[in-house]
């Protein structure tokens, strides 16, 4: 059939016999999934068997654009990775940004499935109907910038796309991640290390076709309306995303507590100012830069003139380069954020992994799980940029014990180092993003119950501060949202931010097109999917598809064993009141925690005891077919 906004191809790639096929996409799928994350976790949850080992050659490794990549609509340059992961040994995605995706439909496809392990290193080249596989043994051992470098010289074409893995990848260090356009990381959950085992080095794409949608003008329409919603509602938010990025969350989340500081032992940091947004615009960034069909240009190209990091450039130098690596490592040294996001990029190696890695790494060598012998003498104090810098280094080639260790992530790590697991700030295996809960209660919930283990984007619940209680009352069902430090609503407000979030990353459309205004939530995706794909799409058919897409996501890892135990924050939270900045003293009470946890597994219809989704739920959603599997392997909740 025909498709708009859709390409309509799925291609499947056989590594172990070095097969190409195309396959006509499924309209059911795109009704039901809308593109993206929601394709890939479909796929995986299909056709990747339980229990396999992530390195298995069963494993497969799906990247997905979604209907708008491509298009005009904004902030709609993202693309989503998925595959079964060595991180969490469950469900595991990353999503990045760049021109990558919108190069991959230009040249006609949604999805490619890679299946099997290659025996050698191979890479993918795709030009337009033309797609093979080459041999990429003169690339294996290359870092990221040169290997992306290397392709188009080889090729002949400075402007292909190209996504690929760096020593990391090739070496399986948990934290490795996939790469494109230099510095857009698909982080999280080791997709990296899942291409490395494959041997997969890079796919490089080169599109020339467009993408056709259904109603233009009403498209334009669409688009234009959003775009002054955001700049007039929103206007606050849009100048100054715009001018500084994401590290302008550094003082926003130091003044609100929740700026996460010695490996998430405070939410406070004294030093914070030299880590701001606003000293990097003014300090290294020279020029800004967008992903593709961008309103924001959020992303800072940065360069170092002077001191001990001069001759240092970077792109995409972001909150969680500057946080990540500056207080939540005790160190407040700017320049040497800089050096480090830009070390990882070249190494292939996701931020937060990478980060809170570190952070356990640093306070298990403050307490003594970690030695002189274990690092090979590298001090691992906090605030010590020259290490952090080795310690990266070292992360991403295995090198020495402290290299071994490092590229194990930390959960799997601490469980080499007893005692120190206490100081591995993670769930189900995954690590944070750069939101300390205590003060922040919705994204507590939130991370605790991310079906990719510990992450902010999975909700990122910015309705709890950012909605006024009247709005928080008309669009989601309860004014006591607003309350921060109220367990009331938290529960409801999490699955429809969860919902929504999955079907931003099924649009591949970015997050932060939809932060503070209510309309942008609500109106934006149905009309934007009823204009790119002709179908007619509502606000509750979206939501519908959201929630779908989550509870697919939910059962591959009730598959895997996981349940409610799974669905709480590391005990720090706790047990550890925070003792600086404007809310010392504050924790996460468990029995409040627990509140919310019961009241999200109400909204969900999820069986209360186990957190494992029950029949009727699934039922509702179309997914008959998954209760049934469940029910057979003895993984079905029960309904109340």
């Amino acid at each position: 059939m025909e498709f708009y906004g859709w390409s309509g191809t799925t291609l499947r790639v056989n590594l172990e016999k070095g097969t190409i096929k195309k396959e006509p996409l499924k309209e059911e799928l795109a009704l039901n999934y809308v593109g993206g994350r929601g394709f890939n976790s479909k796929i995986l949850y299909d056709e990747v068997p339980q229990g396999i080992d992530p390195f298995d050659p069963e494993n497969k490794l799906i990247f997905g654009t979604g209907p708008c990549t491509g298009t005009i609509v904004p902030c709609s340059g993202r693309w989503t990775v998925t595959a079964k992961s060595p991180t969490t040994d469950a469900f595991g995605d990353a999503n990045a940004g760049g021109h990558w995706g919108a190069e991959l439909k230009w040249a006609g496809y949604d999805v490619i499935v890679f299946e099997g392990n290659s025996k050698n290193p191979v890479y993918l080249f795709i030009d337009d109907n033309n797609v093979q596989l080459a041999k990429a043994d003169d690339l294996w051992g290359l870092d990221v910038w040169e290997t992306t470098d290397a392709l188009k010289e080889k090729l002949g074409d400075p402007d292909l796309e190209v996504a690929c893995i760096g020593p990391a990848g090739e070496r399986l260090s948990l934290p490795a991640c996939v790469i494109s356009n230099y510095t857009r990381g698909a982080g999280k959950c080791g997709m990296g290390a899942v291409m490395g085992s494959k041997k997969l080095k890079a796919i490089v794409v080169r599109g020339t076709k467009g993408v056709r949608v259904a109603h233009p003008e009403e498209l334009i329409k669409v688009v234009e309306e959003s775009i002054d919603i955001l700049k007039t509602e929103d206007k606050w938010w849009f100048e100054n995303f715009s001018k500084y990025g994401t590290p302008i969350f550094v003082m926003l989340f130091q003044h609100l507590g929740a700026l996460p500081t010695y490996n998430w032992r405070e939410g406070w940091f004294e030093r914070a100012e030299e880590l701001s947004g606003e000293l990097l615009y003014n300090k290294y960034v020279k020029k800004k830069r967008a992903c593709n069909a961008c309103v924001y240009h959020c992303s800072a190209y940065c360069v170092v003139d002077e001191g001990p990091y001069a001759g240092t450039v970077g792109e995409g130098v972001e909150y969680e380069a500057t946080g990540g690596f500056g207080s939540k490592l005790g160190n407040a040294d700017l320049a040497s954020t800089i050096a480090a996001k830009t070390l990882c990029d070249k190494l292939g190696i996701d931020l937060i992994n990478c980060t809170d890695t570190l952070g356990w790494a640093m306070e298990s060598y403050e307490k003594g799980f970690l030695t002189k012998e274990d690092t090979d003498g590298l001090d691992l104090s906090w605030g010590n940029p020259d290490a952090i810098l080795e310690a990266i280094r070292r992360m991403g080639y295995r090198e020495g014990n402290l290299g071994e260790i490092l590229a194990r992530g930390s959960r799997k790590a601490a469980r080499e180092k007893k005692g120190s697991d206490y100081y591995s700030i993670t769930i189900k295996g995954q690590q944070m993003g750069l939101v300390e809960p205590r003060p922040m209660w919705a994204w507590g919930l939130g991370f605790a119950t991310s079906t990719r283990g510990g992450d902010h984007l999975r909700t990122q619940p910015a309705p709890e501060f950012m909605f006024t209680p009247e709005e928080a009352e008309k669009f989601i069902g309860t004014p006591k949202i607003s309350d921060r430090f109220g367990w009331e609503g938290k529960g409801r407000l999490v699955a429809w931010c969860q919902n929504i979030r999955a079907i931003n990353d099924s649009l591949e459309n970015c997050k932060y097109f939809f932060r503070g205004s209510p309309r942008l939530y609500v109106e934006f995706p149905a009309k934007v999917l009823t204009a790119t794909t002709g179908y007619e799409w509502t606000y509750e058919k979206v939501l519908e598809c959201g929630e779908r897409i989550y509870n697919v996501e939910k059962a591959y890892n009730v598959r895997e064993g996981l349940g409610r135990q799974d669905d709480y924050l590391p005990e720090r939270f706790y047990k550890e009141p925070l003792s600086k900045g404007p809310f010392a003293g504050t924790v996460m009470p468990k029995e409040k925690f627990d509140l919310m946890l019961e009241e999200y597994y109400k909204v969900r219809d999820w069986d209360q005891k186990t957190g494992m989704p029950t029949r009727r739920a699934l039922k509702r959603l179309g997914l008959e077919k998954i209760a049934n599997e469940l029910g057979k392997v003895g993984r079905l909740g029960k309904a109340e």
